[in-house]
């Protein structure tokens, strides 16, 4: 390591913290605490990186080992082959979620990288590449971001693995997901994705890491991993920065 680079680099991002405090990415406030959030924040997320279901990622309510799989994907298992959160999506995370998917801020990225690589490490190990779930063109071009193209941009940072961003197509515009039946929302995305041509050689025969901001009933990312599949993908597995839980789950 170059110590002298690395020493000057910490010395500015001091002097940027005392310059311009981080501002709380729940309160907003600036000078909160020496991180993204304040110890009562950061105490209130419910973070996902221990004793969870191995192939849909929700929390099991005691320590069942690695590998253990929940009742509802022993009986009906999802399209992927594992997926992880980093927290729980609920109402003390929901700000952190809608003001980087509706607001577009980006300050907290390299946090959310950091979370999700650190609750996906497993998948990370034997990924050989990261590719996000794609919004529609037109969706794209109003909102000027794609959310889950920036969320597995700062995971790729953080694993050292290639991210192709434009390896999955949107061919239909869907209507929103948000208040869908389960039903419905599969419905609503059946093949609605496919895999770029270009892409598909690069994915045929590799493990893929799918990347999006919430998983709530699975609908888009089991259409998503389908097209992967269907491209030749050896494996695809799910992590998403946030999901839903629910007393009784329901992925599929």
């Amino acid at each position: 390591m170059d110590q002298p680079g690395y020493r000057a680099k910490a010395f500015l991002r001091r002097a940027a913290d005392f310059i311009w405090p981080p501002r709380s990415l729940v309160s907003r406030e600036r000078g909160a605490g020496k991180g993204p959030l304040t110890p009562d924040e950061f105490t209130r997320i419910r973070f996902l990186d221990s004793a969870v279901c191995d192939r849909c990622g929700t929390p099991h309510g005691v320590d069942a080992g690695e590998g253990a799989v929940c009742a509802a994907c022993i009986a009906r298992p999802p399209r992927w082959d594992r997926a992880r959160a980093a927290f729980v999506y609920d109402p003390s995370s929901r700000r952190l979620v809608l003001d980087l998917k509706r607001s577009g801020r980006r300050d907290g990225l390299a946090t959310f990288g950091a979370w999700m690589a650190r609750a996906g490490a497993p998948l990370l190990a034997e990924a050989d590449m990261i590719v996000p779930v794609p919004l529609h063109y037109f969706r794209l071009a109003s909102r000027g971001f794609n959310q889950s193209g920036w969320l597995a941009q700062a995971v790729a940072r953080e694993a050292g693995l290639p991210v192709i961003l434009d390896a999955l197509r949107r061919t239909r515009r869907t209507p929103t997901q948000g208040g869908l039946s389960a039903r419905a929302r599969r419905r609503n995305v059946a093949g609605a994705f496919t895999v770029r041509r270009p892409a598909a050689a690069r994915i045929s025969g590799r493990r893929v890491l799918l990347v999006d901001d919430v998983l709530t009933t699975g609908a888009t990312l089991a259409a998503c991993t389908r097209a992967l599949k269907q491209a030749g993908a050896r494996q695809v597995d799910v992590l998403v920065l946030a999901r839903v839980v629910r007393e009784v789950d329901v992925t599929i």
